[in-house]
């Protein structure tokens, strides 16, 4: 099968390029996804994000290599594997970042990156219901909302928050992003509103876009240095999938780059050393790996039943919301769970906030897959712009085995101390009347963290992702980098790399919004060198149809 563009991974970018270049009725585009369709109910429904991360359902579920910054532990690495991809499984929080991570990318030599280029493709991107103005738009395939059913308990952190001192904000993507609030959320009347869901499922019925399901990619098809399509494994077999025009992966930080070194492209030594022939040396491939790193700060508070919990009164209370929800898409389970925080500074002295809050209106401990029994509630507190870089390499040449992924979490020692002065501001927080009146008590894990010593080994006892890999394929002028401005691959003919993994630093917040307007900005990028070739073919075809006759003219 041949079709004009072939999309490698249908996530938060792979949507929105097949719905976007499948605009054009004149192209035909193929979308691959290694998942299944998004049909569980635990997709839909906001409050299913527990269960989903206990079960591990629709999630590739990748550990990292032994991190020493982590006292040797292996992180976890959940990455969806579902239509949707990780906008399927995530919290499903609306952040952007700040102005000067965009405007950093430019000044990197990516001209077109900076916030005043991006921001128009966020308000494309976007319908928020509390209507248009010059930081938002509406009408946009991305529903953009306030919590319909709002925990008590958010509004109670948002006012210790400005108890301890931090500014209130309840627009975190407009003019500035620090202090606290609650989260807007992608969703739509009480249910998940993923990037599938957004740009997907309203354009399946287009002749020109065909979904391919539980299909793995295994490599990229090249002629020369020429993307020409993609070999992939579905139900045992393989297949092959052409691509007249170009090859795109929207594999996500992770498998994206793992995809590119299967092909031949990437380090030469470290292909050689696993006998995959190397068709390109790109050394940048797979390097820069970093994340936002994240430590949770757990209160007990058993009698406050309104909260997440297993109980007797917090499974009846559950049972009595599923019906709600099933009835009126309202009440507890519209929850994402982290319905407030904010951004925050470690010291006064930093230009912007870098860190960033999440709490939680549940006990939340190994992201959620452990079971706890009794109520409470939590508190993340990431480092937004981490110093530390790592790498991903391959473990082997089987395209089925997972990659090597080093964060090298807090291999920096300003990670470290930063992260450990945002645990404590954290803290204070955690300590105001608003919350400290519900009698809640700290864990037994963290309560004996006091001094800055201990503060640092309960953080490298229980750090770990807030699921926000970016960097592997990093864009930017030079050597070491893996595509340039306009998304395409150095080296490489037909081919582009449209996710997370080409940030060169990681915005300053949740990963979710800025990998769409990625694909919205790499779907116009696309289309511009579209018409140029079509105008350059018909000149060409002009200039030969005119030179013709003249020629037969002089031979005569």
């Amino acid at each position: 099968m041949e079709f004009d563009h072939v999309i490698v991974g249908a996530g938060s970018a792979g949507c929105v390029l097949a719905a976007r270049l499948s605009e054009d009725p004149g192209v035909t585009v193929a979308l691959i996804e290694a998942g299944a369709a998004d049909k569980s109910v635990l997709i839909h429904c906001p409050a299913g994000l527990a269960l989903l991360a206990k079960n591990g359902q629709a999630n590739w579920a990748f550990a990292t290599v032994p991190q020493p910054g982590l006292n040797g532990r292996r992180g976890y690495q959940p990455r969806g594997k579902v239509l949707g991809g990780s906008s399927s499984v995530n919290a499903m929080i609306y952040v952007r970042g700040q102005r000067e991570d965009y405007d950093h990318w430019a000044a990197l030599g990516n001209p077109g990156w900076g916030f005043d280029d991006v921001l128009p493709l966020f308000r494309q991107a976007e319908h928020n219901e509390r209507g248009a103005d010059a930081w938002h738009g509406t009408g946009g395939p991305l529903n953009v909302m306030d919590l319909r059913s709002p925990n008590r308990f958010g509004a109670l952190f948002v006012e210790a928050a400005r108890q301890a001192g931090h500014p209130l904000n309840a627009d975190f993507n407009a003019e500035r992003q620090d202090g606290v609030g609650l989260y807007q959320v992608t969703h739509r009347n009480g249910e998940r509103f993923s990037a599938a869901k957004a740009y997907l499922t309203p354009n399946l019925h287009r002749p020109n876009l065909h979904v391919v399901t539980q299909a793995q990619v295994t490599r990229l098809l090249l002629e020369g240095r020429r993307a020409v399509g993609v070999e992939l494994r579905q139900g045992g077999a393989l297949r092959t999938l052409k691509a007249r025009r170009e090859v795109l992966l929207s594999a996500g930080a992770l498998q994206s780059p793992q995809l590119l070194m299967l092909s031949g492209i990437g380090p030469a030594a470290h292909l050689r050393a696993l006998g995959i022939p190397v068709v390109h040396d790109l050394p940048g491939v797979g390097q820069h790996l970093h994340d936002h790193v994240d430590v949770v700060q757990v209160v007990d508070a058993p009698g406050l039943t309104d909260l997440f919990g297993l109980s007797p009164a917090g499974v009846l209370r559950v049972a009595r919301a599923i019906f709600e929800w099933r009835r009126s898409r309202s009440g507890m389970l519209t929850t994402n769970f982290a319905e407030a925080g904010g951004f925050i500074k470690s010291r006064p002295e930093e230009p912007t906030p870098d860190l960033q809050l999440h709490f939680v209106i549940a006990k939340l401990i190994d992201h959620g897959r452990k079971t706890v029994y009794g109520h409470g509630y939590s508190c993340h507190v990431c480092l937004l712009r981490p110093a530390s870089r790592g790498r991903l390499t391959l473990a082997s040449a089987d395209p089925m085995a997972a990659p090597l992924i080093d964060p090298n979490f807090l291999g920096e020692r300003d990670d470290v101390e930063r992260l450990v002065r945002g645990f404590k501001a954290m803290r204070h927080i955690l300590q105001q009347p608003a919350l400290a009146a519900l009698g809640g008590r700290e864990s037994a894990a963290s309560a004996k963290a006091r001094s800055d010593p201990e503060i640092e080994q309960f953080v490298r006892d229980h750090a770990d992702t807030i699921y926000h890999p970016a960097g592997t394929c990093r864009m930017g002028p030079d050597a070491t980098d893996v595509v340039d401005a306009e998304l395409r691959v150095k080296g490489i003919e037909g081919l582009r790399v449209v996710d997370a993994s080409i940030m060169p630093r990681l915005v300053s917040g949740n990963t979710n919004a800025p990998t769409m307007m990625i694909a919205e900005k790499a779907a116009r990028l696309i289309a511009a060198s579209r018409r140029t070739a079509e105008v350059v073919g018909a000149a060409a075809e002009r200039n030969t149809s005119d030179s013709f006759p003249r020629q037969r003219e002089k031979v005569g």
